[in-house]
């Protein structure tokens, strides 16, 4: 062997390199090259190329730091903003929320209130302990503002707590989401979740279908977290306190849950929370209906097996929830339903998150089979729209059609186009949702407003004269008893056609909250006893006058009665769909045709000061 010589100019050769020359080493990964000397020129071929493209989009959701993502506390932030918007400004949009939920509470806070066939304790339909977690809030507050002017106060209040319980949820789902796949998706959800009409409109009503949408949200979380115990103990609570039927939408993340976690302690935490929430509801049943009862067993029993006929109230056709769906989510909606396709495509990077978007597709096909349907059955799925819809965005570079050769350690113009489209896309979303809600809070927000205007009258040792407030085809916008100033007001109905079965108020000498009065039925039919016998009781008068010539209107008699107050309401049946459903500057208020929502006073009484115009 020829002996090296240390002083030559030669460098040493290295150990690794002389046993290289009887164990070749096989080249270095290419890909690893490449982000070793990203600057330079090197060239690679195409299939490295695409190799390394591959594995980029593969493996970014794993690799990326959870430091740097979307915390729970940040997206609270932002959505407790917009909460707190939706509750000082949104509308009721459903009747059923004022007589099914605002009323019975504010019978439990104020003892009085309008009561529903469903709260008889013939039919015992009704969960008195979801009213009892809203009652907590509620009665503080009335004995903090006062209780006659502070009932509205309390109103508010409750509605702010609502929106806090939601973007509490919501915020969880997008810190999930930020942990799972990314700063980018998380960032696109929370700004769906912050400005989607649909969102704004559910996050703070006092309905069932809303609180399952906060336990569906987070159950989805917990999913993401890989925290199926938690998931189904969640998902369980939110069906039993809120609304039975959304179990169809929490059954992909029950079985999800139950396979990839420890079925046993999976299955016991809902079986024991499903257990002790149904125990709790009993007996608050019991206390309240008089007798021992399920409200939950009830409900399901009375539409499953009971003859519960839901067509009663009102049929729709089988488009209807993609139109209303369009009109709370515009575009996003779309997004999300083609977004199904594509998770299933890729379902090595979205398995999870097509299990939790999954109530979408699930929840929506079988409510559109219902002759029924109202917008709020949709509520428990508006957060989960929102995250398939910001998927959908951010593959959006992923489905531009890449050309075959392109110079390496470039992007291809098609793909700086897709990411383009997304802050795009975003903004359309944003744009057309704002442009929906302003044209609901415009349009429709004259029944919050109006009997705010009724004259506070203060109780005296004697009491005082009832003040009839009278309500005719408007009775379904009543906004909740927690508008009357004061205990000497009361709400009558006048008879103005409508035939099916009004709420009455809660009798405490029936027995209140136990009492089964012979009035109500089951087959939505009127009764006698729901109406006003006598108009000339009625002290005020709540009316909409539209132009109709063909209708005649009590407030018109300028002989009986005289305005207090007025303001436009728009007139949804003699309005083009597209200039109603958004809201289009210089154009809404041209195209639109508006109605006059007034509040009248008999002239036998002064009502000199009280008149008040609003443009």
């Amino acid at each position: 062997m020829e002996e090296v010589n240390s002083s030559s100019s030669d460098p040493p050769v290295p150990a690794a390199a002389i046993a290289s020359e009887i164990d070749p080493v096989p080249p270095p990964n290419p890909a690893r090259k490449l982000r070793k000397r990203k600057n330079s020129r090197v060239t690679f071929s195409e299939e490295n190329l695409a190799q390394i493209r591959a594995e980029s989009i593969k493996d970014k959701a794993a690799r990326s730091n959870p430091a740097e993502g979307i915390g729970w506390g940040l997206a609270f932030f932002a959505l407790a903003v917009a909460r707190y918007y939706s509750s000082k400004s949104n509308i009721i949009h459903d009747c059923d929320e004022v007589f099914n939920y605002w009323e019975p509470l504010h019978f439990l806070t104020c003892n009085s209130g309008f009561q529903t066939w469903e709260y008889s304790s013939e039919f015992s339909l009704r969960s008195y302990l979801y009213l009892l977690f809203h009652a907590v809030f509620v009665k503080p507050a009335i004995w903090l503002y006062g209780t006659e002017e502070g009932k509205v106060q309390a109103f508010y209040f409750l509605r702010f707590i609502l929106g806090l319980i939601s973007a509490s949820t919501e915020a969880a789902l997008v810190a999930a989401v930020s942990s799972t796949y990314g700063r980018r998706l998380a960032s696109y959800t929370l700004m769906l979740l912050c400005f989607t009409s649909g969102c704004f409109t559910a996050s703070t009503s006092f309905l069932p279908s809303t609180f399952s949408m906060y336990t569906l949200t987070l159950a989805s979380a917990a999913v993401l977290y890989r925290k199926p115990g938690t998931a189904v103990a969640v998902a369980a609570f939110g069906v039993l306190v809120g609304w039975p039927f959304s179990v169809l939408a929490a059954v992909p993340l029950v079985m999800y849950a139950l396979v990839t976690g420890e079925f046993l302690k999976v299955f016991l935490a809902g079986f024991c929370t499903s257990v002790l929430t149904l125990g709790i509801s009993a007996l608050v049943d019991k206390q309240f209906y008089g007798k021992l009862t399920s409200s939950v067993f009830n409900l399901v029993v009375y539409n499953v097996v009971g003859g519960g006929d839901s067509s009663l109230y009102g049929v729709e056709g089988p488009l209807f929830y993609l139109r209303n769906g369009f009109n709370n989510f515009n575009i996003a909606l779309i997004l999300a339903l083609v977004f199904l396709v594509l998770a299933a495509l890729k379902a090595n990077r979205y398995g999870p998150l097509l299990i939790v978007v999954s109530p979408v597709y699930l929840w929506l096909s079988f409510m559109s089979l219902q002759p029924h349907k109202e917008e709020r059955f949709l509520y428990p799925i508006y957060p989960l729209i929102c995250l398939a819809a910001a998927a959908f965005i951010e593959i959006i570079p992923q489905l531009m059609p890449t050309p075959k050769f392109y110079p390496p350690n470039e992007e291809p113009a098609v793909v700086t186009v897709g990411k383009i489209l997304r802050p795009v896309t975003l903004a359309v979303i944003l744009v057309l949702s704002y442009s929906r809600t302003t044209s609901l809070l415009y349009g429709y927000s004259a029944p919050m407003q109006v009997y705010r205007q009724l004259p506070a009258v203060k109780e005296s040792a004697s009491g005082n004269e009832v003040q009839l407030v009278c309500v005719g085809a408007e009775w379904h916008r009543f906004p909740s008893s927690f508008f009357l100033p004061s205990k000497s007001y009361e709400v009558g109905w006048l008879d103005d056609g409508f035939r099916g079965l009004l709420p009455l108020p809660f009798n405490n000498t029936l027995g209140g909250t136990a009492s089964a009065p012979s009035y109500f039925n089951k087959k939505n039919e009127a009764t006698p006893w729901q109406f006003v016998e006598k108009e000339e009781n009625c002290k005020y008068l709540v009316e909409l006058k539209l132009d109709r010539p063909d209708r005649i209107y009590r407030g018109d008699d300028s002989s009986k009665w005289e305005l207090i107050w007025r303001t436009p309401f728009l007139d949804a049946e003699a309005s083009p769909a597209l200039h109603r459903a958004f809201f289009i500057p210089w154009y809404w208020e041209s195209k639109n045709k508006f109605g006059t929502y007034r509040l009248m006073k008999r002239k036998e009484v002064k009502a000199a000061g009280y008149l008040h115009e609003d443009h």
